[in-house]
């Protein structure tokens, strides 16, 4: 009785449409590789993909500008993986969730990690770094915390992160979620969607758009490359804006 309650009042609210609107993942398969999509995206940078992304209309695509890599010049683009955390007491079955976790991590997926905001603990150190390469990963985000700094710094892997800390995950946080559509700042990432980060910052490019996005960010960085040449040639401000270039 109580399900045939409940199931009424979610037709009344609406709820599937709801669901599949916030709940929905992406499957698409696009033109190219996935290995040649993230390569050719890796050649590229920020801003012009963001330039791309506010031609769609798409203005909040850039996760919060305090997650920055841990070396100025690490690029990465790759799939989401998405991972799901939360500040919690609990330990029992972390270990086996988060191995779980690992053992479902594939080729060219790039980690994403919302932390819930948690300020405590380090989410990322040098073993994950280590694990995730001999899984083919291409790098991580993490919304929060790292450890191990030295580590990750020696085995060359694009780490995205918050802050650092020596505090370890173990009775501070929890892994709760993978694989399902995580909100950070005002940026939803679903499983599949294509992520890249610089210096500049992390862009989640919808997986729907993401080779168009890269078609048109080539052809923008093709275009700088020409305005550039004209600068550096000493034509004029009205002469490169005739020549369709822009400041």
């Amino acid at each position: 009785m109580a399900e045939e309650r409940i199931q009424k009042e979610a037709e009344l609210m609406k709820l599937d449409d709801l669901i599949r609107s916030r709940e929905y993942i992406p499957s698409n398969e696009f033109p190219v590789s996935l290995k040649e999509l993230c390569e050719r995206y890796e050649a590229l940078y920020t801003g012009a993909i963001n330039d791309v992304l506010r031609e769609m209309c798409l203005l909040d695509q850039n996760l919060p500008s305090d997650i920055m890599p841990l070396r100025d010049e690490m690029v990465v683009c790759g799939e989401a993986f998405t991972v799901k955390s939360s500040p919690n007491v609990m330990i029992q079955g972390e270990m086996t969730f988060r191995a779980k976790m690992l053992d479902e991590m594939s080729t060219n997926g790039l980690v994403i990690w919302d932390t819930s905001a948690d300020v405590e603990a380090s989410l990322w150190g040098g073993v994950m770094t280590a694990t995730a390469k001999q899984k083919g990963i291409r790098g991580a985000v993490i919304a929060g915390g790292i450890r191990d700094t030295k580590q990750i710094l020696e085995q060359d892997f694009p780490v995205f992160y918050k802050y650092k800390t020596s505090n370890g995950s173990l009775g501070r946080c929890l892994i709760t979620h993978y694989q399902v559509p995580v909100k950070i700042g005002k940026v939803t990432v679903r499983p599949g969607d294509i992520l890249f980060g610089d210096i500049d910052g992390v862009l989640c490019i919808p997986r729907e758009i993401a080779y168009d996005v890269l078609i048109r960010a080539e052809e923008i960085e093709k275009t700088e490359v020409e305005i550039f040449d004209w600068v550096n040639s000493g034509d004029t401000i009205q002469e490169i804006v005739e020549k369709g270039g822009y400041f």
